[in-house]
Order: structure tokens, then C-alpha cells, then sequence
């Protein structure tokens, strides 16, 4: 078996190669985690949000039991029902 030598050139584009791979393989595995992280981020947000619904439809059906159907103006703080 005979070993030869790579010029000094080619060993340095090679070992460019190996660097701008790792570089690749490390940024991957960076966004990897950032989206898993982000994930996490966004089932917590729909859990919130799917309480939150309940918690409008709980106190929609509360104020519809008081004040009968209509419509609420949040700016002025009145209910106009249909009578």
C-alpha cells in the first residue's frame, strides 16, 4: 500500500470543506432546537387561547342569562337587548 502525500493546497480546501460543513451541521442544529422551542411556545399559546375561549363562552352565557340576547358596546358599557 503506498501513502501519498496531498499538496499543502488541497489539504487546506479539504479542511475549508470540513469547516463550512460543520458550520452547516451547527446552524442546523441550532434552528432544530429554536423551532422545538418555538413549538413548545405555540402549544402553550393554544392551551391559552382555548381556556380563554371557555372563559368568554362561560361569561357570554352568564350575561345572557341576566340581560337576555343583544348586543354588548364595550366603549360605552351598555347592552342593547332585542325586545
Amino acid at each position: 500500500m503506498a501513502i501519498k502525500k496531498l499538496l499543502e493546497e488541497e489539504l487546506q480546501t479539504l479542511k475549508d470543506y470540513q469547516i463550512k460543513t460543520n458550520t452547516i451541521v451547527g446552524g442546523l442544529g441550532k434552528i432544530e432546537l429554536q423551532l422545538a422551542a418555538l413549538e413548545d411556545q405555540k402549544d402553550i399559546f393554544l392551551e391559552d387561547f382555548k381556556e380563554l375561549q371557555k372563559e368568554q363562552s362561560k361569561t357570554a352565557q352568564e350575561l345572557q342569562e341576566k340581560y337576555g340576547e343583544g348586543n354588548i358596546d364595550l366603549e360605552k358599557g351598555e347592552i342593547t337587548t332585542a325586545e
